[in-house]
């Protein structure tokens, strides 16, 4: 029994020591960043500015590595399964939490298989119309998406992206459901929405606000408490018409399993470096969104962010009954 104690105590210190030595020298090489969605989307924006401002950080060139498909979770599931040395991470939205009730069949467990670096930024969505659809305000679009639920068309990036959750949301609370149009990927969806072929569409500003204030698509609503800077005349959907009805996409970095709590910790500041860079910040502002608080871009903060967004929307998603296989 003393032999087995003290070689568990040998592992142990042995464990400390290389994990210590992993973090004085990490990183030396090129990091990858897994983005779960097709490249020019707008988590693929958030990422792009993100991962250049933490490079300077970390003297290290990090390199974005699109893993499209089945809502996020391709990608998600290639992390997971990576080599746990901070060398493979993951930047993900909304959908991380989402998908663990979307799909029946997840080659990841949600809450198991990652370790935590912190929260990057919560996108505001806005609610959106082709630009010759006839209601002119929030109640309108209600009032006519009622009227008219059987032919109404409401465009989504497919299923587990942001605009197919807040499109769920929307129905949820107007009581109606529509006829739902998934695309594969964010800019069908939007081609589509420009040329009149789909109705509406509610999905993140980093994707809208360019067509809004171009006045190519009709703008209902933000979903936010208050206004944005950079919407400053689109009312917020309690202001509309439609209190209550609010979410943000949110985004987070992971790392797998197992990578050395060390190395988690070291990214982290550097996350926290990064969203106070002045680009990330004027960037950020163009798209309608601000950058994570330094509280926020926290190991802790991201953890307790999944879980109480996993319990969040998973009534809503039974509720609609849109599963994925």
């Amino acid at each position: 029994m003393k032999k087995l104690l003290a070689s568990l105590a040998v592992a142990a210190s042995f464990a400390m020591a290389t994990n210590a030595a992993v973090a004085q020298t990490y990183p030396d090489r090129t990091i990858t960043v897994v983005v779960p969605f097709a490249a020019g989307g707008p988590t693929d924006t958030v990422t792009r500015l993100v991962a250049e401002a933490m490079s300077k950080d970390l003297g290290q060139q990090i390199v974005v590595e699109n893993v499209g498909g089945a809502g996020g979770t391709l990608g998600a599931g290639r992390v997971a399964s990576a080599d746990p040395d901070g060398y493979t991470l993951l930047l993900h939205h909304i959908g991380m939490a989402t998908s663990a009730t979307l799909y029946r069949k997840l080659a990841y467990d949600t809450l198991g298989a990652f370790e935590y670096v912190g929260l990057v930024t919560e996108v505001p969505m806005t609610i959106v119309a082709r630009k010759d659809l006839e209601p002119t305000d929030l109640k309108g679009l209600v009032e006519y998406a009622k009227a008219n639920k059987d032919t109404v068309t409401v465009a989504n990036a497919g299923i587990g992206a942001a605009s197919h959750l807040c499109g769920m949301l929307f129905m949820s609370a107007i009581q109606t459901p529509l006829v739902t149009v998934p695309y594969k990927g964010t800019g069908p969806a939007m081609t589509d929405l420009l040329g009149g072929q789909v109705d509406i569409m509610c999905d993140q500003t980093t994707n809208t606000a360019k067509q809004i204030t171009g006045g190519t698509i009709k703008a209902y609503a933000v979903t936010t408490p208050q206004r944005l800077e950079a919407l400053p005349d689109l009312p917020t959907t309690d202001e509309a018409g439609l209190p209550g009805m609010q979410v943000g996409i949110w985004h987070g970095i992971y790392a797998p399993k197992g990578t050395p709590a060390e190395v988690t910790e070291r990214l982290s500041k550097s996350l926290q470096v990064a969203l106070k860079d002045s680009n990330v910040v004027a960037r950020f502002a163009e798209l309608g969104t601000a950058p994570s608080s330094e509280a926020d871009a926290t190991p802790a903060a991201l953890k307790a962010k999944l879980e109480s967004e996993i319990a969040r929307w998973k009534p809503i998603i039974e509720a609609a009954g849109q599963y994925a296989d």
